[in-house]
């Protein structure tokens, strides 16, 4: 890792190299190919595609590098799928993208195949019969792919003798596999990719194929100090399950050397190294850490700007946290360890100014505001009024002035607007008449047709990428989403727009 002695990074500093993060990534994944006798079950961790989180922590980090390791490794790869019955069952959503984990996985197929990855078979697992599970199973039979239902492990984690024998791992159907590299991938954690790769494992055995295991491993960063703010941004990240980094006492005592995991993969290795011992009748691993292939520090070309990202990103955690405490969707203990990370590695709201202006601009105004940091530092403010929302208005702003347009021409013109507004309020009857980020985008791409300025200012929108930008109040969840999938890093004050406790 390269620590450059910069005090400060500015937004678009790049931090992070990419091709040598490939390059050295893919070079220790075909190791493990060969020690395994050209066989190996990949269990890939974070997200497989828009991994925002690292791309957010490590600027410059492509959110996409790990399906362009795929399609580097294509020849050699397939892919099993792995969702949980209980988030199926549960509706569980991916929250940056607001989509439900069965979505999600459907989501991810159909990108992957359209980057020409061969997708080999679904996995639902902790199946016991739940109806929504089921029924996902059926949609894609149906659709002619290959599905595999895996219930709970019998004896686990306790009883390796009944975990590793037919009645346990064996009693799970064998999924049929033709490359050397079968990657294991989820929608989210907790989803049985581990019990998945595991199953796999004692089906090859039994048919005398010596195959291995490993895991893609993003965060925490085994060779990052405990306390670097890298490592508590995963942390915060992962706040709602608990996830706590800690040193690796199994690599300590293998090899006296000083490692990072977190505790669910720490506490579990115990049973694990039995589980592979009893499996392959040798000792595979000596330590969680040794199961992970990951190059990030090798990449890392300034780390006190990932230091400065990291910190950013704690906050903004904070308060999504707050956000979400607000709205019943988190529990005090998560806010509370999301407060408790913040102070830890002393991160203030001086982080990301926008926070401030906003809570200014505001006050002033006396109406809702966002405020934006452009890509140059300067930071410009939406109010919601009678005709845009807050949303809307900053967003217009900013490509007003990232196109040097001035304050005194509207890029959205009234015969535009006014049909629109009136279509809300009288055919679909909306108690509002106020437009939001969605409907203020048509409008703009609309004018691009006949009007030169207005093209100019879309012409701008992919500027918007990787700025923060701060709410007064809780944003809709259909506008918070636009702004993400803009780019925009938006965080919230935790106070309601209004009284209404139906959000729309």
């Amino acid at each position: 890792m390269n620590k450059n002695n910069k005090s400060e990074t500015t937004k678009n500093s790049i931090c992070f190299d990419n091709e040598l993060y490939l390059k050295l990534q893919s070079e220790n994944i075909n190791k493990r190919i060969k020690k395994f006798h050209n066989k190996l079950y990949l269990e890939f961790g974070g997200k497989i595609f828009d991994d925002l989180h690292a791309a957010r922590v490590l600027p410059g980090f492509d959110p996409n590098i790990k399906i362009k390791l795929l399609q580097k490794m294509k020849d050699k790869a397939e892919i099993i799928i792995c969702i949980s019955s209980n988030d199926i069952e549960k509706n569980k959503i991916r929250a940056d993208l607001g989509l439900s984990y069965d979505n999600e996985v459907l989501r991810l197929v159909d990108n992957m195949r359209a980057l020409g990855l061969y997708i080999s078979a679904f996995v639902i697992t902790l199946y016991k019969g739940q109806p929504s599970a089921t029924k996902f199973g059926k949609k894609l039979e149906q659709r002619g792919e290959r599905v595999y239902f895996h219930n709970y492990t019998k004896g686990y984690p306790n009883e390796v003798d009944v975990i590793v024998s037919d009645e346990g791992y064996g009693a799970n159907p064998f999924i049929e596999t033709t490359k050397p590299l079968v990657v294991v991938t989820a929608p989210g954690s907790s989803s049985g990719k581990l019990a998945t790769c595991l199953s796999q494992l004692y089906h090859e055995y039994k048919r005398g194929i010596k195959a291995g295991y490993a895991k893609f491993e993003t965060f925490p960063v085994w060779n990052m100090p405990l306390k670097h703010p890298v490592n508590i941004a995963y942390e915060a990240a992962t706040a709602d399950i608990n996830d706590i980094n800690q040193i690796d006492p199994f690599h300590f005592n293998a090899y006296g050397e000083l490692t990072i995991n977190y505790n669910r993969d720490i506490a579990v290795f115990p049973v694990l190294q039995n589980i592979l011992h009893k499996i392959t009748k040798r000792d595979i691993y000596k330590s969680p850490t040794d199961m992970g292939v990951n190059m990030i520090t090798s990449a890392i070309t300034d780390d006190v700007g990932c230091q400065i990202a990291a910190k950013k990103e704690i906050l903004r955690r904070y308060y999504r946290a707050e956000c979400d405490y607000k709205r019943g969707q988190t529990t005090f203990e998560t806010l509370e360890r999301n407060k408790f990370l913040v102070s830890e590695v002393k991160a203030t709201n001086k982080l990301l100014p926008v926070i401030e202006k906003a809570k200014v601009t505001s006050k002033q105004s006396e109406y809702p505001c966002i405020a934006l940091e452009l890509p140059n530092g300067k930071i410009v403010t939406g109010k919601t009024k009678t005709v845009v929302s807050a949303a809307g208005a900053v967003v217009l702003n900013a490509l007003r002035t990232l196109a040097n347009l001035g304050d005194d021409f509207d890029i959205i013109t009234d015969d535009v607007l006014l049909p629109i507004v009136e279509y809300r309020t009288k055919v679909l009857k909306s108690h509002t008449s106020v437009l939001t980020l969605d409907d203020v985008m048509v409008a703009l791409s609309i004018c691009t047709g006949n009007n030169e300025k207005a093209k100019q200012a879309m012409q701008q929108i992919t500027k918007l990428k990787g700025c923060d930008a701060h709410c007064t109040y809780i944003l809709p969840t259909s506008e918070e989403q636009t702004l993400k999938k803009l780019g925009i890093n938006i965080t919230c004050e935790p106070v309601f727009l209004n009284s209404n406790l139906f959000e729309n």
